[in-house]
């Protein structure tokens, strides 16, 4: 509960945005989904038309978007995310990791959190665009494989929508999505919606494709060192405990310098790195969907662990590109 406004991260949430500036397309998807993204009109601006309805429910959000001319976008590192485009209409040249798809009604691409994406996105491509939480994502595969697997997960670069698997998954986001514009379906129950996003998650584990072979066994790969899973798992069970280096080496029972280069071998950045961004995340979320009017920024930004208000604005400027209040003024 925050100034009298309470905070439910299994509702799902509705934003939507139509407009002919490109500024504040930008800013929208900035805010949507990540902080240094980059949206450039490629040549004539005239026809530009953005277009876009999102859904944020937990670890998942879900967007329809078009952009009416051709665009290009640039996304660094999504570090605690994956990401998912499927295009309904038009197709997509994507670059992300050296390799290069064609997403289209046929094909989506698919996104790790490690490595720049370059996307030259056409007026003709309106597509889905579905962002999973890093560590949801991630645990549900462990889970399913009852196994050690290495991340960030080594994920194909794209899946067929045509046939089952990936239709019945792009199927299932779509049916959650329309619910939600509905505005009067199940998925305004939190309960069904909760279940729903799960079930989005846990799909997307089992349609996604790997670079080694049809079996699932495949994904085995290079051990995720449990030490390194302890410590992601304590640190998500409780993002706003103050957490040393001393103390997540403790969790993990080995010494401060191996856990930070296990980290850096299998997260790709240390441990105090990655719960930094864990929380501003976290925070960055919560401003999203909250009421201006009944929420102040200092309130969040202690509820997830920052103690230091200062600090905390500028990592957050540097990660999203605006103030915490700019975040929270955008609800109004």
């Amino acid at each position: 509960m925050v100034g009298g406004l309470e905070i439910r991260p299994d509702a799902p949430a509705l934003f939507s945005l139509a407009t002919t500036d490109v500024d504040e397309a930008r800013a929208f998807c900035r805010r949507m989904f990540y902080g240094p993204l980059r949206v450039d009109p490629v040549g004539d601006r005239s026809a530009f038309a953005f277009r876009a309805d999102v859904v944020s429910l937990g670890s998942i959000t879900v967007g329809e978007i078009s952009y009416g001319s051709d665009i290009h976008v640039a996304i660094p590192d999504l570090e605690t995310s994956y990401h998912v485009l499927a295009p309904l209409t038009g197709m997509l040249h994507s670059r992300h990791r050296g390799t290069v798809v064609l997403a289209d009604p046929t094909r989506a691409a698919v996104y790790r959190p490690i490595g720049d994406i370059e996307l030259d996105w056409p007026g003709s491509c309106r597509l889905l665009s579905i962002k999973v939480e890093r560590g949801a994502l991630e645990r549900e595969l462990d889970a399913a494989l009852d196994q050690q697997i290495v991340t960030p997960l080594l994920l194909g670069d794209s899946f067929n929508v045509i046939d089952a698997p990936g239709r019945t998954w792009v199927s299932l986001v779509r049916l959650l999505f329309g619910e939600v514009l509905s505005g009067n379906g199940l998925s305004g129950q939190p309960r069904m919606a909760s279940r729903w996003r799960d079930m989005v998650v846990s799909g997307l584990a089992m349609t996604v494709e790997h670079p080694y072979g049809e079996e699932p066994a495949g994904m085995r790969g290079p051990n995720r060192p449990r030490t390194v899973k302890r410590t992601l798992d304590a640190m998500h069970a409780e993002p706003s405990r103050q957490f040393t280096a001393a103390d997540l080496a403790t969790i993990a029972g080995v010494g401060v310098r191996v856990l930070q280069e296990s980290f850096r071998q299998h997260v790709g950045m240390s441990p105090l790195t990655y719960l930094r961004r864990l929380r501003l995340d976290g925070v960055h979320g919560e401003l999203s969907r909250s009421d201006p009017w009944q929420v102040n920024v200092s309130e969040v930004a202690f509820r997830w662990g920052f103690t230091h208000l200062g600090r905390f604005a500028g990592a957050y400027r540097d990660r999203y590109g605006v103030t915490p209040s700019q975040t929270l003024r955008e609800r109004r």
